[in-house]
């Protein structure tokens, strides 16, 4: 696969289309199965909560993935993303109930890099429940 973006075509300021992700219970239990990352304050309320938290809360790593979602579905290509990194900033509380939480995603490009390589930076901004939850998320992604 290649990106279906042309570098060319994109120019500081492009803002990707933003992006609602739900995010249940079931959805981490899922995840810890996949990623085999079983901490209970990933599941467990009464855990959670005896260790401070405000309930349970997703997956860091989780939450990065469905960030980087935004991006790849822009470029059409998963392969197209070159460099990723975020901080976790604030954790996204899952209550459980019929709705879970929303994980918010909007991404721009911040600038482009290398017009041989045909790279740019995309800054993403994720929140949850009005708090900011990654911080200094930003991918390099390489463009047709």
């Amino acid at each position: 696969m290649t990106a279906k973006v042309s570098y060319d075509a994109v120019e500081v300021g492009t803002e990707l289309p933003a992006q609602t992700f739900p995010v249940n219970r079931a959805d981490l239990i899922r995840y810890a199965g996949a990623s085999g990352d079983f901490n209970p304050i990933h599941w467990n309320e009464k855990f959670a909560k005896e260790v401070g938290l405000p309930d349970v809360i997703a997956h860091g790593m989780f939450t990065m993935a469905e960030a980087i979602r935004v991006v790849t579905d822009w470029t059409g290509d998963p392969g197209a993303v070159a460099d990723y990194g975020v901080r976790f900033t604030k954790p996204v509380v899952v209550p459980n109930d019929d709705k879970g939480a929303l994980i918010e995603i909007a991404a721009k490009v911040a600038a482009k890099l290398d017009d041989d390589a045909r790279t740019v930076r995309v800054d993403l901004t994720a929140t949850s429940e009005g708090q900011k939850v990654l911080g200094m998320a930003r991918a390099v992604v390489r463009l047709a």
